[in-house]
């Protein structure tokens, strides 16, 4: 399988050296890229992560959600299974200063818009057999906000997990596949879970093969 795989934060930016962004690391998505990998899988890695990359990936490299969204669309119909590990900025500023910001004594007010919800454009656009897979970081009401986050952008897998896995380096995430149970897998490395994932994406991929 060719997997594009998608990790880190965004940053998005104010002017030249102020941005806005998240406290991803990255860690999952190059968990992903390598347990692929060691898989037998061809992989690309668009990152917005300051990680080293696995040994034997394609990579990527990106800074802002319109880049992510780029870098996803331009590989998007070459690969088997799209994993949307990055923590992609929900809102970007409107204008970015071309000049660095002075500090003075008045507020400072930041318009934002919504970027593109790169996850749905993929569901939307998936072709038959193409294994679109999301993340959702819930804080309440995980299972049931992460049903409708799959259902609303035509996943064929949901992993969520509550904001304590931001940047740690274990996890414990419940994983959903449409019209099956939730998988609560106990805490572990973020190593072992992605390779629990990997393994079960192969299932899909095969399950899919034969029907």
């Amino acid at each position: 399988m060719h997997f594009l795989i998608t990790a880190g934060g965004t940053r998005e930016y104010i002017d030249q050296v102020r941005f806005i962004s998240n406290a991803s690391s990255g860690k999952m998505g190059y968990a992903l890229a390598l347990a692929a990998t060691k898989a037998g899988h061809k992989v690309t890695l668009v990152s917005a992560s300051d990680l080293q990359p696995p040994v034997g990936v394609d990579f990527v490299g990106v800074d802002s959600a319109a880049e992510t969204l780029a870098a996803v669309k331009k590989f998007f119909t070459k690969c088997d299974c799209l994993i949307m590990a990055a923590a992609v900025a929900d809102y970007t500023p409107v204008k970015k200063s071309k000049i660095k910001t002075k500090k003075s004594n008045r507020d400072l007010i930041i318009r934002l818009k919504p970027t593109a919800d790169i996850l749905k454009w993929a569901g939307e656009r998936k072709r038959k057999n193409q294994i679109v897979v999301g993340f959702a970081l819930e804080d309440k009401n995980l299972r049931k906000n992460a049903e409708r986050k799959m259902r609303e952008k035509n996943l064929d897998m949901i992993i969520a997990n509550p904001p304590a896995a931001i940047g740690a380096e274990e996890t414990a995430v419940q994983i959903k596949v449409p019209a099956k149970s939730w998988i609560q897998l106990p805490p572990a490395s973020k190593t072992v879970v992605a390779q629990k994932i990997i393994e079960m994406i192969n299932v899909i991929q095969e399950e899919y093969v034969t029907s």
